[in-house]
Order: structure tokens, then C-alpha cells, then sequence
């Protein structure tokens, strides 16, 4: 099939993280690309070719969230390892540790001036921080179930929230209190964003559905059915007229918000699409998934009226419910043990930078289940050749099964911990009401003897 010059086009691949990409971020200016992965690390990529990256060592477990500050000075990123980490993006990496959470942080969110930064965690509360003393300022608690995302609204005045307890909640930043609910889902959702003018929320629901709410009158505006997968991010384009949508189901979607439809699917990746971002300007997206790969799309159907867009492919057009113009396969050969880019390795702990050598295995799939005996790799801050990594296919656990089995056990390790705080207050409630019956007989025995 043909494509057009308004097509969205994939433009280059970046392959250095050894297993699957969570969260991915341009920089403010453009010019920069971070991203985090299950390996433990964050990259930095430069998007001029040739380039270096750089890798970032110091979270301990999963990297679940990043983001740039607006201004672009700092990188934020949230672990299962519970803590939170602000690194400065240069070649050097030096991080400074925040912990506050008792379990694993889900997302990390810095408020559009840059002063305050959201984070959510399976401990169910939502904390804010200030960036200038760099200290934690309040805690929001009012989700039941661990909390996936939190995101500022444009202007600060509100924060989103969505859970595993099936709600998504505004929350008024001045008050601290929660002030609006939205329980409409069979699943949950993964994901919430603001669009760019604060009007509306975009969520991503394990349901396989996207669904836009209207925040000013609490109404759900537009509901999609378009993933045969879970939906587990959104991004909106600055415009706020497309949102773009990745799934588990492989595949990237780009939905056209004024005309209500779905207007593109992407193939790029193999396996589960994690996360999904529009550059600041608009004019590129990119995607990451279970392939451990970073896609980087040029978007071009943005600077087409739609009308133009619907008219050039009118005989291209696809007849699914709900119909949509085109299915769009990468033009350029990206093969999945093709090249890999040229990385330099730092390591940072809290607020300094180490003179020691990093040790790594060559490869692991997930934190929890590298191989006591492999042997390690010592670097000291040098170039680090990664091309010949053992490709996905000869893992042996595939990063699904790893994921599914990981988040079963720690569900047990919440319930067994759940069981054992009600075994303690049970015991507790026993002992007092013991006390009271005793107290109760005691009186009783002194009333009849003064009768």
C-alpha cells in the first residue's frame, strides 16, 4: 500500500536497554530523549546521529516513570525500588535520592512551572514535593488500591489520579482535598493525562478502552474500542487535537479528537507497547515496548487540515468498526539484533558522583532474576561496545510471564501483609473488649455491694 507525505513515518530506532522500555520523554528542547526500562537504567539519547548516550545507574529495581522538568534542567524518575530520583541529564548523571513511599513508585510529574513534582505508588497515596528545597511537601490519601498514575493539570490547580481500586480522582492542589470521582470502568486504568488545555482527562483502561472526560461538567465525552489489548498510556499532540495511544496489544493508535475516530494504527513494535510521547512542538512521537526498543516517529498528519488527510486516503479507507485510514508498517528496516548505539555508562548514588566501576552482567531480564553466578563486567566510565547482547528470542522467560508472575507475587506479598494487619487488630479488639467486659463486671460487682 502507498503511502502519503502526511502519513506518520518512522525515522530511526534506538536499541541499548536489555529489556522492556517503561517510560520515555523528550526534552524540553527537543534536541534529547530519556528514557527507562526494567533493566534498572535510564538512557539518555541525543537526537543527532552519531551521537553518544549515556546510561544511568542507581535505581536498584524496575524504572517505572520518567520525565524532564520543564526548563530541562532536571531529569525525574520513580523504581519499584521505592524511591525517587532527580538526575541532572548531562554526560555525568549526578542523582540526588528521595524516599518517602513503603512501596514501589508508579509515576513521577512535574508541575508545568517546574516547582512541584507528583509521584504515585502502591502504598495508595500520592505525594507532592517541592523542587526548590527539594523535600516532600503533603500526601493525598484516598485511593483503596495501589495508585498506577498522577499527573498536573496545565495551570497546577488540580492533580488526576488513577488506580487499581477502578477510580480516577481530581484533587485541588490548594486544598489537598479530593474534589472530584470518576468510577466508570469494568477494568482499571493505567494511565491518565490532562489535554493541553485542562478542560479534559484522557485515560487508558486495561479494559482495552480509551475514554475522554469532560472535567468542567463530569461528563465522559468520547469512549474508543479500538485496542485488543490493555491500553497503558496516552499522549496528547500540543494541538489537542490527536491523542496517540500505545497497547498491549503491539500496536500504537492515533486518534482525531475533533472528528471522534481513529484515523491511524502503527505496527513498529513486537510484543506489548508500554509508553508513548509527543515532543514538546509536536512534530515527532515516541514509543517504547517489551521489545526493548525506542521507536522515533516523525508525525506529519498534523500539518494537514484532517478533511485533506480523509479525502487523500478516501480509497484506502478500512472498513472496521470503527473505521480508520490507514494501517502504517515502518518504511525502514529495524530489525530487532540490528545495530545498537554506542553508550557510555555512569553510575550515581545519592547527590554524588562515584569513582568506582560499575559491575554488570552482560544481560538480564529482570532485576529479580539475574544469575547469582554471572559473571561480571567491570566498566569505569568508558565507551561500552553492547552490540552483541543475546537477542529476545534466546531469553528463556519471556518478559510477559515474567511481568504477569512478578505482579501475581506481589499482590500474595500485599495480601499476606493485608491478613497479617487484620490478624493484629483483631487481637487487639479481642484484648479490649476483654478489658472492657472485665471492667464492666467490676462495676457491676461494686453496685451490688453498695445495694
Amino acid at each position: 500500500m502507498a503511502s502519503s507525505p502526511e502519513d506518520p513515518v518512522l525515522e530511526r530506532y534506538f536499541k541499548g536497554h536489555k529489556a522492556a522500555i517503561t517510560s520515555v520523554d523528550f526534552s524540553p528542547n527537543g534536541k534529547q530523549l530519556a528514557t527507562g526500562s526494567w533493566d534498572t537504567f535510564l538512557m539518555l539519547w541525543s537526537l543527532r546521529p552519531q551521537a553518544r548516550a549515556f546510561r544511568y545507574v542507581g535505581h536498584k529495581d524496575v524504572v517505572t516513570s520518567l520525565q524532564f522538568s520543564p526548563l530541562g534542567n532536571l531529569l525525574a524518575s520513580a523504581s519499584r525500588d521505592r524511591t525517587i530520583r532527580l538526575w541532572i541529564p548531562d554526560k555525568r548523571g549526578k542523582s540526588s535520592e528521595f524516599k518517602a513511599h513503603t512501596a514501589p513508585v508508579r509515576s513521577v510529574d512535574f508541575s508545568a512551572d517546574g516547582q512541584f513534582l507528583a509521584t504515585a505508588s502502591e502504598d495508595k497515596s500520592i505525594k507532592v514535593w517541592n523542587m526548590y528545597r527539594q523535600r516532600f511537601l503533603y500526601s493525598l490519601y484516598r485511593h483503596t488500591h495501589w495508585v498506577r498514575c498522577a499527573k498536573f493539570s496545565p495551570d497546577g490547580r488540580l492533580i488526576v489520579s488513577c488506580s487499581e481500586d477502578k477510580t480516577i480522582k481530581i484533587w485541588d492542589t490548594t486544598s489537598k482535598q479530593c474534589v472530584n470521582n470518576f468510577s466508570d470502568f469494568v477494568g482499571f486504568a493505567n494511565f491518565v493525562a490532562f489535554n493541553p488545555n485542562g478542560t479534559c482527562i484522557a485515560s487508558a483502561g486495561s479494559d482495552h478502552t480509551v475514554k475522554i472526560w469532560d472535567i468542567r461538567v463530569n461528563k465522559l465525552l468520547q469512549h474508543y474500542q479500538v485496542h485488543s489489548g490493555g491500553v497503558n498510556c496516552v499522549s496528547f499532540h500540543p494541538s489537542g487535537n490527536y491523542l496517540i495511544t500505545a497497547s498491549s496489544d503491539g500496536t500504537l493508535k492515533i486518534l482525531d479528537l475533533l472528528e471522534g475516530r481513529l484515523i491511524y494504527t502503527l505496527q513498529g513494535h513486537t510484543g506489548p507497547v508500554f509508553t508513548v510521547s509527543f515532543s514538546k512542538g509536536g512534530e515527532l512521537f515516541t514509543s517504547g515496548g517489551a521489545d526493548a526498543q525506542v521507536l522515533l516517529w516523525r508525525t506529519n498528519f498534523d500539518e494537514l487540515n484532517y478533511k485533506d488527510v480523509s479525502k487523500r486516503n478516501l480509497k484506502r479507507l478500512h472498513f472496521d468498526s470503527p473505521p480508520h485510514l490507514l494501517d502504517i508498517y515502518p518504511r525502514t528496516p529495524h530489525p530487532h539484533e540490528g545495530r545498537t548505539e554506542t553508550v557510555e555508562t555512569t553510575e550515581t548514588t545519592v547527590r554524588t558522583l562515584p569513582d568506582t566501576g560499575e559491575e554488570i552482567c552482560g544481560y538480564f531480564l529482570n532485576p529479580s532474576l539475574m544469575a547469582s553466578e554471572c559473571p561480571p563486567t567491570v566498566l569505569k566510565k568508558k565507551t561500552e561496545d553492547i552490540s552483541d547482547l543475546p537477542s529476545e528470542s534466546q531469553r528463556s522467560i519471556p518478559l510477559a510471564v515474567t511481568d504477569a508472575l512478578e505482579h501475581i507475587m506481589e499482590q500474595l506479598n500485599v495480601l499476606t501483609q493485608t491478613v497479617s494487619i487484620l490478624e493484629q487488630r483483631l487481637t487487639l479488639t479481642e484484648d479490649k473488649l476483654k478489658d472492657c467486659l472485665e471492667n464492666q463486671q467490676k462495676l457491676f460487682n461494686a453496685i451490688q455491694q453498695k445495694i
